[in-house]
Order: C-alpha cells, then sequence, then structure tokens
C-alpha cells in the first residue's frame, strides 16, 4: 500500500514539473495548465509545429493544428510564428490534424489520455522548390519551482474557475501567495481575477507583486497596460506597452493593444504602425486589426484605404457575420 501511495506522489511531482513547458506553449490559447492538478483530470495536449524550408519573408504560411476526439465535433487553433498549440482532452482517443495552407500535411492518433500532460510536436518539411531558411525555436522563459504546500489549493483554484465562482479563486489564489509569496504566476492570475471584477487597485497590486518576483513575466506587464487604457491613462499605458514589446518583439497582442492606446490617445499614424505590427507577428490571429485600421481609415475620409482593409479582413476571416455589409463598401469603394 506504501508503495502504491509512493508511485502516486512521484507521479504527482513529475506531472507538476512539465507544467511551465505547459504554461509557456499554452498562453497564447488562453489555457493555464498549471492551474490544474493531476488530480483535477484535466489532461493537455500541446506542442509545436516546425516548419523547414518554407519562405516565410514573402508569405507567411497558414498553419493551423485540429484536434477531433470521439463524435465530437473538431477544435482548430491557427498557429501564430512561435508554432505552439494547446488543447484541453476530454480523456478519450484522439486524432491531430496539421494543415498548412489549407493542405493536410501531417496526422497523428493519440490514446486514451491519462492526467500526465503530453507533448506532441511535428516538423513540417517544405518541397524543395519552396526552401529558404532555418526553422524557428520556442523557449520557455517563464518558471516557478513547485511547492507542495500550494498544489492541493491550485487543484481548488481549478474547479473554482470550473464553476466561475471568481470570489473563491480570489481567496485561494491569496492563501497561495500567503504560502508562497514568489509565486508570480499565482500574484498574476489573481490579478487578472480582480481586473476582471473591475477591481483595479487590487489587481495592479497583485500585478506589482508578480512583476517584483519576475521583472520579465510579459502577462504582468500587459495587464498593467490594459489597467492603464481602462483608466485613461493613456500615456502611461502606452509607455508600458512600448516596454513590453521591447521585452518581446514577437508579442502580437502587445503590439495590438499598444497600436489600440495610439488610436484612443488619437496618434493615428503610430496606431497603424502598430497594429500592422501585430499583423505581421500574426496575419490570422490579430486580423481584427485590420478592421481597426478601417475604422480609423473611415473616419479620415479615405475610403478606398479603408476598402482595402476591409478585403484583407474578409480574406483571413470569410465567414464574419457582417461580411455583406463590408462586401458592399468594398464594391463601393473600389
Amino acid at each position: 500500500m506504501k508503495r502504491a501511495i509512493r508511485a502516486v506522489f512521484v507521479l504527482f511531482i513529475l506531472t507538476l514539473s512539465v507544467f511551465p513547458q505547459v504554461d509557456d506553449f499554452c498562453a497564447e490559447a488562453g489555457l493555464m495548465p498549471s492551474l490544474d492538478s493531476p488530480f483535477a483530470h484535466v489532461p493537455y495536449v500541446y506542442g509545436r509545429v516546425i516548419l523547414h524550408g518554407y519562405d516565410t519573408v514573402s508569405k507567411t504560411p497558414r498553419v493551423t493544428v485540429t484536434i477531433a476526439e470521439g463524435q465530437q465535433a473538431g477544435e482548430r487553433q491557427r498557429l501564430n510564428q512561435s508554432g505552439t498549440f494547446c488543447f484541453r482532452r476530454r480523456g478519450s482517443s484522439s486524432t491531430l490534424v496539421v494543415e498548412v495552407d489549407g493542405v493536410e500535411i501531417a496526422r497523428r492518433t493519440l490514446a486514451a489520455s491519462s492526467a500526465v500532460q503530453q507533448r506532441e510536436d511535428f516538423e513540417i518539411y517544405a518541397p524543395q522548390s519552396q526552401r529558404s531558411g532555418p526553422p524557428t525555436v520556442v523557449s520557455a522563459k517563464f518558471t516557478h519551482p513547485t511547492n507542495p504546500k500550494t498544489s492541493e489549493l491550485y487543484k481548488k483554484v481549478v474547479d473554482a474557475d470550473a464553476s466561475k465562482d471568481k470570489s473563491k479563486a480570489i481567496e485561494l489564489l491569496k492563501q497561495i501567495v500567503a504560502l508562497d509569496a514568489a509565486d508570480f504566476i499565482a500574484w498574476a492570475k489573481l490579478g487578472s481575477l480582480y481586473f476582471e471584477q473591475k477591481n483595479l487597485t487590487d489587481a495592479e497590486a497583485a500585478f506589482r507583486k508578480s512583476l517584483e518576483n519576475k521583472i520579465e513575466y510579459m502577462p504582468a506587464w500587459i495587464f498593467m497596460g490594459q489597467i492603464r487604457m481602462t483608466q485613461k491613462q493613456f500615456h502611461a499605458a502606452i509607455e508600458i506597452l512600448k516596454h513590453t514589446t521591447q521585452l518581446d518583439s514577437k508579442s502580437a497582442r502587445a503590439f495590438q493593444l499598444l497600436g489600440e492606446t495610439y488610436l484612443l490617445s488619437k496618434q493615428g499614424t503610430l496606431g497603424v504602425e502598430a497594429l500592422n505590427a501585430a499583423i505581421k507577428l500574426d496575419p490570422t490571429g490579430m486580423a481584427e486589426c485590420h478592421l481597426q485600421i478601417a475604422h480609423l481609415y473611415e473616419l479620415a475620409g479615405a475610403k478606398q484605404l479603408a476598402a482595402k482593409e476591409y478585403k484583407l479582413f474578409l480574406e483571413k476571416v470569410p465567414d464574419y457575420e457582417n461580411k455583406r455589409r463590408l462586401e458592399k463598401f468594398i464594391k463601393d469603394n473600389p
């Protein structure tokens, strides 16, 4: 019996040890696996798609990963330049499908999942005629040592999140940071919940604590910028978000928020420049930036430029709900 308990404990520790890497891969999908205890039965599959030899200068390949499980409809993610993907699994056998520019390139079947996080990488080689440059790499930047004192509390945070009990999740996270004041991930999660409740004072305090422990932690900086935007302190927001883009020049989200803040402060030229940088980093994921730029052009009376942005947007989001209105605008302003 003791041997069985010891085996379970070892599995628990080994599973928690992969969370920093999982978080690094899953953050772009809005997931935080480190808040899911191994005993919460919330398995993940994550990884990256590495493109070898594709010409990413003249044209950025459109890469998607789809997971199909049982009879459920497939869930799809469009990848940005980091090439990372992350899915929650339902526990059944599943299939991962990788497509490049709408063409299926790879398919992999996964057995029924356990609570241990599973990594699956794909290396995709371009045809010889398209070979150009070396593959890109992803590095895990943000890690925090596992603390046995807080593991059970993290499990309860997951349960509170699942039941949408934000007040309970906040109280649990306050217990976690009381036990481990250096847990910058917990501080940032606490701040994000305060931000959702529009409690900006406590949110800022939590994010400051997160940054005191990990000064380069990107999620905390991005939220700090959003707090200043909400407070209409646009100059301060711009300085924070400019710093954020310097910390990570490949963060499309940071450039998008910087562009939005420039527009709110009536600095249209700089706003368009930042929004275009976001689009360049993540052409499909940041497609909405085309709408923001187009709206600015409309207000300025540059309808042909606006029409061009609308056309680019519809090429990336062909099933947009107001597609007919945009198509009419494009037709009226060739």
